[in-house]
């Protein structure tokens, strides 16, 4: 068996265990109106469905599934809307209550509560019992509120980890299995083993690294990790591995704690004192920044989740591999989460929108989604095509599926989480960017944070 540290020369990471991944994925899309209208679907109509999502490669996987769905139910065709994330969630809170959302959109846990106790969603029922079977348990239980489920499992991440490039740690003289086991230390302080591997991978126009004298990390060259506004990707594990929680059962949220500022204190030490990763200016409002700048050859360590494995096999165009992200005071600690589709109960063609679930729901509908790589599927026998596509590459995820066997922090949510998103997210902004201090910067999102999920 290889070493899964050892360097990607064949572009190769390992494959074993990709099956055992069991958490979850992200994705997204813009409003359709039907295309015809006919009332329900039935024997010898026309029926025209729509389904939004987030993600191109997942809308390109979905373009092939509904094809063949279609085959299978003569006169129900599909079609696709994408909408970019950032959009999405006011999108389609707008079009749903406007009555112009599509039968079918891809939902995240942190906003469905909403969606729930507005009555706006298709309960899945024992008219699925054939296909629950086969969804992973963390994803029903995620979408799931007073014994009833809401949604049909679709993606499912592992934990995060970090991508790294092989050719760059060669460069700097280190080796991919020095990478196992880093630690960090609030402060950077005593036991703290990532960050001068990150000082080293850090390099200004001179030359010079990060650990060097000189070091001008104003001009910077490439930059040897992606610290950045990340939620799932970067501050929710460093807080999850510091021992803080970001929010209580009840949905409070609880950030501003010691554990809080030691979490963020590192992350944004990384980027303003210490120089090791893009400005925020640059990644603030740009959450694809870090990842386009690891896919140029700038970045050196890029940690992320499997939703982005397509993304980096596809675009780097040098050696690469998979580490575990760097443990912190409580070990490491991941964000989880998984993505679903949901029905919209005021469709107009029901009893298609029902078949059309049901097959999203399927070992069959789920599998071209694995067969396509670009994302692991909620539905347990559809994964074995996910594994077989990356095996085909000699690329391993199983890193990931390690990560999200672990302890976790779950993810956000709450009825009216988009608004406390919407509070907190401009005082992270001034306390990413260094302009607002640690302590004061939390307290204060906090505050918003909370007055913002009452409503």
């Amino acid at each position: 068996m290889t070493n899964p540290f050892q360097s990607r020369l064949t572009r190769r990471t390992m494959l074993g265990a990709a099956l055992g991944l069991s958490a979850a994925a992200v994705a997204g899309c813009s409003p359709a109106q039907q295309d015809s209208a006919p009332s329900g679907g039935g024997s010898g109509e026309s029926v025209t469905l729509s389904v939004r999502t987030w993600d191109e490669q997942l809308e390109a996987a979905y373009k092939d599934s509904f094809a063949e769905f279609s085959k299978k139910n003569p006169g129900v065709s599909v079609k696709t809307t994408l909408v970019p994330y950032d959009e999405y969630f006011t999108k389609l809170r707008t079009d749903v209550t406007g009555g112009n959302a599509d039968d079918i959109f891809l939902m995240n846990g942190s906003y469905i509560q909403p969606y729930i106790e507005s009555g706006n969603l298709i309960e899945i029922d024992d008219q699925f019992s054939a296909e629950k079977g086969e969804w992973i348990q963390p994803a029903v239980e995620q979408y799931s509120r007073d014994g009833k489920l809401w949604g049909v499992p679709q993606l499912t991440d592992g934990g995060i980890a970090m991508y790294y490039n092989a050719d760059l740690l060669d460069k700097a003289g280190i080796k991919p299995e020095d990478l196992a086991d880093l630690t960090w230390a609030p402060g950077g302080g005593a036991g703290d083993t990532f960050l001068p591997i990150a000082k080293k991978l850090t390099i200004d126009s001179a030359g010079k690294t990060a650990d060097q004298d000189g070091f001008d990390g104003k001009k910077p060259k490439q930059w040897g990790y992606s610290a950045a506004q990340d939620l799932q990707g970067i501050y929710y594990n460093f807080l999850g591995s510091a021992g803080g929680q970001f929010q209580t059962e009840d949905g409070t949220f609880v950030f501003d704690s010691p554990e809080g500022q030691q979490a963020f204190g590192y992350i944004i030490d990384l980027i303003n004192k210490w120089r090791v990763s893009p400005a925020a200016s640059n990644t603030n409002d740009n959450g694809d920044f870090t990842r386009d700048q690891f896919l140029q050859g700038k970045i050196a360590l890029f940690q992320s989740g499997i939703y982005n494995l397509k993304n980096v096999n596809d675009g780097a165009k040098f050696k690469w591999g998979i580490a575990p992200m760097p443990a912190g005071p409580k070990g490491r600690i991941s964000v989880v989460n998984n993505v679903v589709v949901a029905g919209n109960k005021d469709s107009k063609n029901a009893d298609a929108t029902i078949k059309l679930l049901k097959w999203m729901g399927s070992v069959e509908g789920g599998n071209f989604i694995g067969k396509a790589g670009a994302a692991l599927p909620a539905i347990k026998g559809a994964q074995k095509s996910f594994a077989d596509f990356w095996a085909a590459k000699d690329v391993d995820p199983a890193q990931f599926a390690e990560q999200g066997r672990g302890e976790s922090i779950a993810a956000p949510s709450g009825a009216n989480y988009g608004a406390a998103f919407t509070a907190w997210k401009p005082i992270f902004d001034e306390m990413f960017l260094g302009r607002t201090p640690v302590d004061k910067g939390l307290t204060k999102a906090q505050e918003a944070a909370n007055k913002g999920m009452k409503g």
